[in-house]
């Protein structure tokens, strides 16, 4: 048994209830069940659709994400989330490049990165190296006045801990960015690579070992075998290259915004809904939310 969730943008709700019985109809599927009116709804499958794909490009035309999950296990016991450009809207390190006067040159290596044109770990020492000398007191700076979370992602945490989920934030980035993103939002804990710094000034230097697409893949590990729960419990969120495996092997890999390489390798993409989206392709109604 599947269920089908379609979705639309929390900000401008389109979802037309004729397009929803109509494909229902084509499907066979069951009864339709609204999660919040005219933003997302769902109904049970028996079967998985020959012509998916076709009906989800179809869809993207109209603003409308569609998710065919097994509707067994549906609602997760972790979450475990990528930072940038997942949790928070923004790249820290580009952030900090802005501010040093090389923003373009490390924007363009992140989005090569990202993309998975470039060896995450060559590209993550070069962008650092760029940042020497930049004075350590920018980082809080940056926090301030530039990082600002992801709509959705208060709730997506509350809701999820009040009904005993586990969360780990795990990023490519930063530990001095992701202590602050992880208190914020109240993951229980956060892994990250670190800045060096000496003299209050930025060495160039990243601490080692690098944290990348395989310390994901362990921390998946890791902790599900600390929680003794299985790695289908864990719902992964991420938009990187650096994501794919981790999103892989996680029960439910979400590409969230994701870059066009990245999400055309997962099953799971979410390309108009915020992170409230996470919430509903587990089976809760927006009457459910925990509100922050």
């Amino acid at each position: 048994m599947f269920v089908c969730t379609l979705l639309t943008d929390p900000a401008k709700p389109s979802l037309d209830p004729a397009l929803i019985d109509n494909l229902r109809n084509a499907w066979g599927g069951g009864d339709v069940q609204w999660l919040a009116v005219d933003e997302a709804a769902a109904f049970s499958l028996e079967v998985m659709p020959d012509n998916r794909w076709e009906v989800w490009a179809d869809l993207q035309g109209l603003g409308v994400d569609l998710v065919i999950l097994p509707m067994e296990g549906r609602r997760k016991k972790m979450l475990l989330a990528d930072m940038d450009s997942t949790m928070i809207q923004q790249e820290c390190i580009d952030e900090l490049a802005d501010v040093a006067g090389v923003g373009d040159r490390v924007k363009d290596i992140t989005a090569r990165a990202m993309n998975g044109e470039l060896d995450f770990e060559e590209a993550i020492r070069e962008r650092v190296g760029l940042l020497k000398d930049l004075p350590e007191a920018v980082i809080g700076q940056v926090l301030e006045e530039r990082i600002t979370l992801m709509p959705g992602g208060p709730v997506l945490l509350a809701t999820m801990k009040a009904h005993g989920a586990y969360a780990a934030l795990v990023s490519g980035g930063f530990t001095a960015f992701t202590s602050a993103v992880a208190g914020k939002l109240g993951f229980d804990e956060n892994r990250a690579n670190t800045l060096l710094a000496k003299g209050g000034v930025l060495t160039g230097e990243v601490g080692m070992p690098i944290l990348g697409q395989q310390a994901k893949v362990d921390a998946l590990e890791e902790i599900t075998a600390r929680l003794a729960i299985a790695e289908a419990d864990v719902l992964a969120v991420g938009d990187g290259a650096n994501d794919l495996k981790m999103l892989g092997r996680a029960g439910m890999g979400v590409a969230l915004h994701a870059k066009p390489a990245v999400a055309a390798q997962c099953d799971v993409r979410v390309n108009f809904g915020d992170l409230t989206a996470l919430l509903y392709l587990q089976g809760y109604a927006r009457s459910e939310f925990v509100s922050v």
